[in-house]
């Protein structure tokens, strides 16, 4: 008896501590979720302030530039024009060199759950004071001009602020390294290759070799199938327009992995590869709302992609894309326009020729 009840007695101890760790686990769980939920809220939009009066005697004189312009909505908006728990992105995915392969502006109605995806080709001509006036180039000559990243994120804001009319709420830059990561978290994506791609730069070290059809691709073959564009001899060039929608199937095909439950559940590890990889000003709180989300839409057909409406090139030697307002205007209303108001034609800053 005495060998049983012992036994007994151990067991019971076993078990007291069991259920004393499992209700400490519950509780620190219960205390976490409960702290979550009181302070993950969405992101802050950033205020609309009215740009200030520059006077005559603030120029600087003698000198022909004018002032750069606010990093805003068009003058007659104002905070209380904003759609409720509208949120808009601006994408950039960099190649070497710092210039902008991938300048998207990414809208999330979280009233409605929708979500869009306004692509803009990186030979957009823009109104902008350099001798190369491709929107791509906006970047890194920010960065050299201004204060690092955040002169290269600003000199991008106002150069697509010119182009649809309003300056994105927040930003995200991401690089090959943080491309390929992504795509690795979340096991890879299922993409259909339209043609058969090879392309080789051994200057670049960049070696793409694709066969077409449906397959599986890593982080690196999906970066290969966004960055082709020009084949070796005897393959296909594609068009700009055409790795944008290339571009586009990739991301799509990403978010509908994100969107898996075993993806939700990795939303740490996603967390550090932005830390790590990614120039952003979403914070981690702003993330794992958005993360919830991502849960509240899984399983719909949630995101659009488009690319904003072009009017032909400007031609041999510098091969401008020549962007048409009228149907950007319509676009952006119909999709990214955060404001209860219409982006009218005029706030539009475009080069007509």
């Amino acid at each position: 008896m005495v060998f049983y009840g012992g036994k007994y007695k151990k067991t019971y101890r076993v078990i007291k501590v069991l259920f004393l760790t499992l209700l400490s686990c519950s509780l620190l769980v219960g205390a976490g979720a409960l702290f979550l939920s009181h302070n993950i809220r969405p992101p802050e939009i950033p205020t609309i302030e009215s740009p200030p009066v520059i006077e005559i005697f603030d120029l600087v004189p003698g000198k022909a530039e004018e002032p750069e312009p606010e990093l805003r909505a068009p003058i007659r908006f104002s905070s209380e024009d904003r759609k409720e728990l509208f949120f808009t992105f601006l994408v950039l995915g960099l190649t070497v060199g710092d210039n902008a392969n991938v300048i998207m502006v990414m809208s999330y109605d979280a009233v409605n759950q929708e979500a869009h995806l306004v692509s803009i080709p990186r030979d957009s001509l823009v109104n902008a004071n350099r001798s190369i006036r491709k929107i791509g180039l906006a970047y890194p000559n920010g960065k050299l001009t201004g204060d690092d990243v955040e002169g290269g994120i600003a000199q991008m804001k106002r150069e697509v602020m010119s182009v649809i009319g309003f300056a994105p709420d927040f930003y995200i830059v991401i690089d090959f390294a943080a491309f390929e990561n992504i795509i690795d978290a979340i096991g890879g994506v299922e993409i259909d290759v339209p043609i058969r791609m090879r392309y080789d730069d051994p200057f670049q070290s960049l070696h793409i070799d694709l066969q077409p059809g449906l397959q599986h691709m890593d982080g690196q073959t999906a970066l290969h199938f966004a960055r082709y564009r020009i084949g070796n001899a005897g393959y296909r060039t594609i068009s700009d327009y055409e790795r944008i929608e290339n571009q586009q199937a990739v991301i799509d095909a990403a978010l509908g992995r994100l969107l898996r439950p075993a993806s939700l559940l990795r939303i740490g590890t996603f967390i550090d590869i932005f830390n790590e990889n990614v120039h952003t000003d979403l914070d981690a709180l702003d993330m794992l709302w958005l993360a919830g989300e991502l849960n509240r839409i899984r399983g719909t057909d949630a995101l659009t992609s488009h690319t904003v409406p072009t009017d032909g090139t400007s031609g041999h030697p510098m091969w401008y894309e020549i962007l048409y307002g009228p149907g950007i205007v319509e676009l952006v209303n119909r999709t990214i326009n955060p404001f209860t108001q219409d982006i009218e034609l005029e706030d539009l800053d475009i080069i007509r020729q």
